[in-house]
């Protein structure tokens, strides 16, 4: 019991990677959740990152459970709340309330970066975000970089 106990522990504390876990593009761009339950144990939230060729989109969506917290680490982004759009650009953050629509899309010249962060959990994960529109197909762009 104690090993299992005392791995269990090590993965709580390990160091995520972007390339450590596959990338989630069931709603658009490189999504990538790298803190989380099933990765590190995490029980209040979930942490990740995304990454958006320019005009990919991460399409509309809400969660019903938690608050999104999201910081642009590179590039800029027009986060749509509920339809109001909002810029957001490197070394900018921006607060999604519970139940609110919002849609992500890169509207600048390059690539993106952002990372989120979501608390508390969902009951479980499917019901953790609500699709609002289907997902468009993957731009030409995508795989210009890779994806």
């Amino acid at each position: 019991m104690a090993v299992i106990k005392e791995r269990v522990e090590l993965a709580r504390r390990r160091v995520m990677d972007f390339a450590d876990v596959p990338a989630n593009r069931r709603r658009g761009g490189d999504l990538r959740t790298l803190l989380s339950p099933a990765t590190v144990g995490s029980t209040s939230g979930f942490a990740g990152a995304v990454r958006l060729a320019p005009g990919e989109t991460v399409s509309e969506h809400y969660h019903p459970y938690s608050e999104e917290f999201l910081y642009v680490v590179e590039g800029e982004l027009r986060i749509d709340l509920d339809g109001d759009p909002r810029t957001v650009r490197a070394n900018q953050t921006l607060f999604v309330p519970k139940g609110v629509r919002h849609r992500m899309v890169n509207a600048g010249g390059g690539p993106a970066v952002a990372v989120f962060f979501l608390s508390p959990l969902a009951p479980s994960p499917e019901l953790g975000h609500v699709d609002t529109e289907e997902v468009a197909e993957p731009s030409a762009a995508l795989s210009e970089v890779g994806g």
